[in-house]
């Protein structure tokens, strides 16, 4: 029976010959039609085998989702890329909003690159904007630590299949946050499958901000990525010399925005900075406050829709904020104060 999944796992199918089938009724017939009979034939082969139906069965048993080219819920930011992954695999949830910045640099990240980077990827979240990144050691790995401590979405984009994680020193940081690879499962971790998923941190992002980087990191593709797409780069200077910040320096040099802090950020971004909070919030009260910095003037249906609580809950959240001097109430609605 015809199968746009099976289409998609046939190696000789790609993001363009994909889409030509699509148009069809998928029957082998009808593709060898637009794409010939030897890819057909390849398809077929690929149909008998069985391999999608397993390939479904494997990643429901490990809580992964598949979202195909095909499918509405693929998201269009990556529908518009010249080479689309023809199929996703997630675990968690795509990014909630547009509202995001992909935070990439050095696995070789020295100590203040990696507290630097910790602090404002999480003063971000706190800001209601998503941290994506690749989920590498180093900057990778403290971005989306500072995410997570922000109390924020982030996304690690993987180079192997997310049955194949890598590497295994972030495999407990993964599970708690949400996972994304476009590769089939049991693929593994191999050089050449870093740099496209690249594309898609890019992809997703608003800005690309990039922390501490050599003349030749990986992160540099990230940045080229994202110039292509129209996004916005960013990069934290350093010493002159300093071989991890080379690459930083020459993006700066290139016209990449300065960063020094995280309102430097939020002004690239677009994003006005919260007011400094006088109190740390935990739970939800910092639940419905970064509900609030995305959504002023809402209401408290709107907030118990946001976050999951009920309206009560939501109420007596507010009257907390309120009494610390945190939200603003005018007509019912709600907002930062």
């Amino acid at each position: 029976m015809p199968d746009p999944l099976a289409l998609a796992l046939t190696p000789q199918i790609g993001p363009r010959r994909l889409q030509q089938a699509l148009a069809t009724d998928l029957s082998v017939e009808a593709v060898a039609e637009v794409l010939g009979p030897e890819i057909a034939a390849a398809y077929a082969r690929t149909l008998q085998s069985g391999l999608a139906e397993q390939e479904r069965a494997q990643a429901a048993r490990l809580g992964v989702r598949l979202i195909g080219l095909w499918e509405e819920a693929y998201p269009e930011a990556l529908r518009h890329l010249e080479s689309p992954p023809t199929v996703l695999y997630l675990k968690g949830e795509l990014p909630p909003s547009e509202r995001n910045i992909g935070i990439v640099g050095t696995r070789q990240a020295s100590p203040w690159a990696t507290a630097w980077t910790h602090k404002v990827a999480r003063e971000l979240a706190e800001a209601g904007i998503g941290i994506i990144s690749g989920l590498a050691l180093g900057i990778d790995a403290a971005a989306h630590k500072g995410a997570l401590d922000g109390g924020g979405y982030t996304l690690g984009v993987l180079g192997s299949a997310l049955d194949r994680f890598y590497p295994a020193q972030n495999r407990a940081l993964a599970e708690r946050m949400s996972v994304l690879s476009e590769f089939p499962l049991g693929t593994p971790p191999q050089a050449g499958l870093f740099p496209r998923r690249n594309r898609i941190v890019a992809a997703f992002s608003r800005a690309v901000l990039v922390v501490e980087a050599g003349e030749k990191s990986g992160s540099l593709i990230t940045a080229r990525f994202a110039a292509e797409l129209g996004r916005d780069v960013l990069a934290v200077p350093g010493r002159p010399g300093d071989t991890f910040s080379l690459g930083c320096n020459r993006l700066i040099q290139d016209g990449a925005g300065l960063v020094l802090n995280t309102e430097d950020v939020l002004n690239a971004l677009g994003v006005l900075a919260p007011k400094k909070q006088s109190v740390q919030l935990e739970g939800s009260e910092a639940r419905v406050y970064r509900a609030l910095l995305e959504l002023p003037e809402a209401l408290p249906d709107d907030l118990a829709q946001s976050t999951g609580l009920s309206t009560s809950e939501i109420l007596s959240v507010l009257m907390m904020l309120e009494l610390k001097g945190l939200v603003q109430s005018s007509a019912g609605r709600y907002s930062p104060a």
